[in-house]
């Protein structure tokens, strides 16, 4: 049992959040080396490793190429590939020690890998406070998966722990083909975030979270970025009833659409983005009542910085796909929510109502005074 107690130098070294980590599964032929490829060779200043079996499968763009040895391959935007020779907790350690830093890690399973053993290297003890395992992406063929494939338990396996499901070579299926594979993936997974990629072209928002957001500056500079101010509503028409606790102070808060540099990459799509953002807490319960059973299908990611009645601590959001995950860590600006969502075609007014709901006005002896 590790004493509570710790020195304050102590507590400022231990790392919040570790180095988020997507996994990539799919059969052979699937497209995940054109996935990898991609994500090598379109980060903007973002560093990631990508730990593969093999190099020669990948076939790195040559003109990226700054240095190779036997088991390490670095590129000149900053990002490195590396194989899995013995191990992968080897092969993890060996990115984590690396002098420059390194903003994101892509495991790539081997084709017909079950990818729950990879997610539970990443939740054992040896890597659970270096790493934070962010999604499992898996990749189908939409031009060769037979429906048999859905008898493997392997298939199984790889759709079902998927956050993401890229429904790739889509343009090579008629319409009817690709609505039928949905309807059969969906049966393995209810409610499977699908994407319809060409030649695995995804937006890499929606697959890693850290194209997402520079990093939480990105919440704390106000002039960073430009606003557009919606209308201030009032929420006092809400049923507030299950917040066990007196209102005091209704102050009317809004929220902002943020104008991201990456938003460019998702608009052809449908893809969209919504900020929220309030200076009131939010009711536990009521927001995960909103990712359970009113988050449409056609969110993929989620970040945010919450604030709710019942704690005291800072929460750090993230979503991918089904999964999300809430770091605890502390306040050391003022409490507020900020929240951004994206995703297809999505109904922002519904989401803003839905998120607004999710408000509780702050307690009595909270937040004013309260410990002093």
């Amino acid at each position: 049992m590790q004493s509570a107690v710790t020195s304050d130098s102590q507590a400022i070294d231990a790392p919040k959040q570790g180095l988020p980590v997507t996994i990539i599964t799919g059969f052979l032929g699937s497209g995940k080396t054109t996935l990898l490829n991609h994500i090598l060779s379109n980060q903007q200043g973002l560093k990631t490793a990508v730990l593969v079996n093999e190099f020669g499968e990948i076939g790195i763009d040559n003109e990226l190429i700054v240095s190779t040895d036997e088991n390490m391959v670095e590129l000149n935007n900053g990002c490195i590939c590396c194989t899995i020779n013995n191990d992968l907790v080897d092969a993890v350690y060996k990115v984590l020690e690396r002098r420059e830093n390194i903003d994101y890690l892509v495991v790539e399973t081997t084709g017909l890998a079950d990818p729950l053993p990879v997610a539970m290297t990443f939740l054992s003890s040896e890597l659970r406070d270096l790493t934070r395992l962010d999604s499992i992406v898996t990749i189908v063929d939409a031009a060769n998966y037979s429906l048999d494939l859905f008898n493997s338990q392997a298939a199984h396996s790889q759709i079902a722990y998927g956050d993401v499901i890229i429904l790739n070579k889509a343009d090579l299926v008629n319409e009817a083909n690709l609505d039928l594979l949905e309807v059969k993936i969906r049966d393995v997974k209810e409610g499977a975030r699908i994407l319809r990629t060409t030649n695995s072209q995804v937006s890499l928002p929606l697959i890693l979270s850290v194209g997402l957001f520079e990093s939480d500056k990105y919440f704390d500079s106000e002039e960073a970025h430009t606003h557009e101010h919606h209308d201030h509503h009032h929420h006092d028409d809400h049923d507030h009833s299950e917040c066990d606790h007196d209102h005091h102070d209704h102050h009317d808060h809004h929220h902002h659409e943020h104008h991201h540099d990456h938003s460019h990459h998702l608009e052809n799509d449908g893809f969209t983005s919504i900020s929220f953002e309030s200076d009131k807490p939010f009711s536990i319960r009521k927001f995960q009542y909103f990712l359970d059973n009113q988050l449409p299908e056609t969110v993929f990611r989620g970040k945010g910085i919450m604030w709710f009645d019942e704690s005291p601590q800072r929460h750090i959001f993230h979503l991918c796909g089904k999964r999300f995950t809430l770091d605890d860590d502390e306040w050391k600006s003022e409490k507020k929510n900020q929240l951004v969502l994206i995703g297809q075609n999505l109904d922002h007014g519904k989401l803003y109502e839905q998120l607004e709901h999710c408000i509780c006005p702050p307690s009595v002896n909270r937040g004013e005074g309260f410990g002093k």
